[in-house]
């Protein structure tokens, strides 16, 4: 299973395979023909409870981890098209906020990993 993490603003690549946006919220800056993805998969995003509660604040990070994990086990219909879209080669979340270290697209990478097919 190969998923990356991509900001939507770095250049799209060609190995970048399925892209999916996977924000609630479009990002700011794009008009929707602007972005370039196959998807944008935004009831699989974090409710707007979790993501205003995160704030994208590292201080919060284990506890928004442990509450998306939850509301994606609520979801395994939504995350269907992800594992299809795996198996058949590389995809690649998108997200906007500006922490690469901590965003919501890292935990649902390591969702899709760990609950691998």
């Amino acid at each position: 299973m190969d998923i990356r993490t991509k900001r939507v603003y770095d250049d799209p690549a060609l190995d970048d395979g399925f892209r999916v946006l996977v924000d609630r919220l479009w990002p700011r800056g794009f008009k929707k023909d602007q972005l370039e993805a196959d998807l944008w998969l935004k009831e699989g995003a974090p409710s707007n409870e979790l993501r205003k509660s995160f704030h994208h604040e590292p201080s919060k990070w284990e506890e928004f981890r442990k509450r998306y994990f939850s509301e994606l086990d609520q979801k395994p219909e939504t995350l269907e098209i992800l594992f299809q879209k795996a198996e058949e080669g590389p995809v690649t979340l998108l997200y906007a906020a500006k922490d690469r270290e901590h965003n919501q697209a890292i935990v649902l990478k390591e969702y899709l990993e760990s609950e691998g097919k």
